[in-house]
């Protein structure tokens, strides 16, 4: 099966097309709203600095409410808390509207907006654990998924672009109504799909935790076998850092640079940032080709001295059309880097420890984009732009060098591909998945080899496995009334397990 099957096999499931409909509009609409926030904050303020407290306040209830949202998600119907976020949203966003028509203050904005953002952290781990519920089987959730993100780069680039325009022509308030109405959109959507509970349908039993940890899932042993990666995390952590610090920054400063330097206005503003989204898209692409080559310390330092280069080239044009290609290209080199640091980390870290290691790493990205988004304005208010992102793009571009001795040899360069690789690139359950979660699977995957007539599953066996058949075939067979009963035969390249799994 092909990449586009795949992807025409997830839009025929009725109700996951819905809801990705539901959501591509609410995504238009979340950066209609994003780009006139950001605008009319700065014309009532005309202040970086105030700019930079907004961008940095706007981002925080991320960290704080992370992890309480991700436990709502698992204790309530995730489509409920979709739903009642959507409505929150939208409702929030009428009564911005209606501030800025009658010319309200600044204070009560960023006040709306930051509880807009709350109820915001209550959707990703909501529609992270929902998604998975509407598929008919597990040939459809990779492609799901990159269904769902391709979509959410596409509104990032038709949203921004969209906005300008509609801001030009009918006013900072039709931002935040149109928003409002995408969020009323998804929310019909989401009335008619079906309600999703953590656990419903599993048997009690199974439900039940283990009684115990074994020694390698004990803090113990898991600081353990973290030591030996410590040096990679930290490469890792350097980057992460300097990338969401710049991106925090240049996400509040595109407003200033349109405004201020290009003279370009609300319009300006607004293909600034599809610019960034259509370059995120281009990134995509090309780190989909380079992220499965063997040595990934060249496309890792290919995307961060463009990226440096690109970021400090803005600051120093006056061009409109010049600085919409070094926004394009700024984020095509960070989405690479992205990329290939996240296949990195899923090579290098322990399965077992991927999800608390990935929750610190988050917090710490989330903490510098906040801070890049106040740093940066501030320091472009003292020291002016140009210096400012040519700072910027250094910071990025170094952080790679000094990530890269760190990484070492074995995270920078991929073991000679082997059967396993091979089969799993082929097999149509993981079509449309992004490279690093393939890498995630590959590290996860080894070889089982089976006599003829040796049974690989029996019923009433606990499902723990994913099978892939690399070579030979299988028979599938039932027990009833006391006699077997031949259903199928399998080969090369299908795959049993996953119903167990789910």
């Amino acid at each position: 099966m092909s990449v586009l099957a795949a992807y025409r096999q997830v839009l025929s499931n009725r109700h996951l097309a819905r809801l990705m409909f539901g959501e591509f509009v609410s995504s238009i609409g979340d950066w209609l709203y994003l780009v006139a926030l950001l605008i009319v904050i700065y014309e009532r303020a005309d202040d970086p600095v105030v700019l930079g407290i907004v961008g940095a306040a706007r981002v925080l209830p991320y960290v704080v409410l992370s992890v309480p949202a991700g436990i709502a998600a698992d204790r309530f119907d995730r489509r409920m808390i979709l739903l009642v976020t959507d409505l929150a949203r939208g409702a929030v966003m009428l009564v911005m509207a209606a501030v800025v028509v009658v010319g309200g203050p600044v204070e009560a904005i960023v006040a709306l907006a930051i509880v807009a953002t709350c109820f915001s952290a209550f959707f990703s781990p909501a529609i992270g654990a929902y998604i998975p519920s509407l598929v008919r089987d597990e040939s459809e959730l990779a492609p799901a998924n990159s269904v769902w993100s391709t979509l959410d780069n596409l509104a990032f680039v038709v949203g921004p672009a969209v906005a300008g325009l509609l801001i030009g022509v009918g006013g900072l308030a039709v931002a935040f109504v149109l928003n409002a109405i995408s969020f009323a959109v998804v929310a019909a959507v989401l009335w008619r799909l079906p309600p999703s509970r953590a656990g419903a349908g599993i048997p009690a039993a199974d439900r039940e935790a283990p009684s115990g940890e074994s020694g390698d899932n004990r803090p113990a042993g898991l600081r353990q076998r973290l030591r030996p990666v410590a040096a990679p995390l930290v490469g890792l952590g350097i980057m992460a850092v300097a990338g969401s610090f710049v991106g925090g920054g240049l996400g509040v400063l595109t407003v200033v640079i349109a405004v201020d330097v290009l003279a370009a206005g609300e319009t300006g503003t607004g293909l600034l940032n599809a610019a960034f989204g259509a370059g995120g898209l281009v990134g995509a692409i090309v780190s989909g080709v380079l992220v499965l080559r063997r040595r990934l310390g060249p496309p890792l330092i290919l995307g961060g001295v463009v990226t440096g280069v690109s970021v400090a080239f803005l600051g120093q044009t006056e061009l409109l059309v010049a600085a919409l290609i070094a926004m394009a290209v700024a984020a095509a080199g960070g989405l690479l880097v992205d990329i290939v640091s996240t296949t990195l980390f899923q090579r290098v870290v322990p399965d077992e420890m991927r999800g608390r290691v990935i929750g610190g790493m988050e917090t710490l990205a989330v903490a510098a984009y906040a801070a890049g988004s106040f740093v940066l304005p501030v320091a472009a208010a003292w020291l002016g732009i140009g210096p400012v992102l040519v700072g910027a793009g250094i910071a990025v571009a170094a952080s790679v060098f000094v990530a890269i001795p760190l990484l070492g040899p074995h995270a920078v360069q991929l073991p000679p591909a082997d059967d396993i690789r091979e089969h799993i690139l082929r097999v149509p359950v993981f079509a449309g998945l992004p490279p690093a979660r393939l890498e995630a699977a590959m590290a996860r995957a080894h070889v089982v080899r089976v006599e003829a007539g040796e049974t690989i599953i029996g019923e009433g066996d606990p499902p723990d496995r994913f099978y892939v058949i690399a070579d030979g075939t299988v028979r599938v067979t039932q027990r009833a009334d006391g006699e077997e009963s031949f259903l199928r035969r399998m080969g090369v390249d299908e795959v049993f397990g996953e119903i167990g799994l789910l």
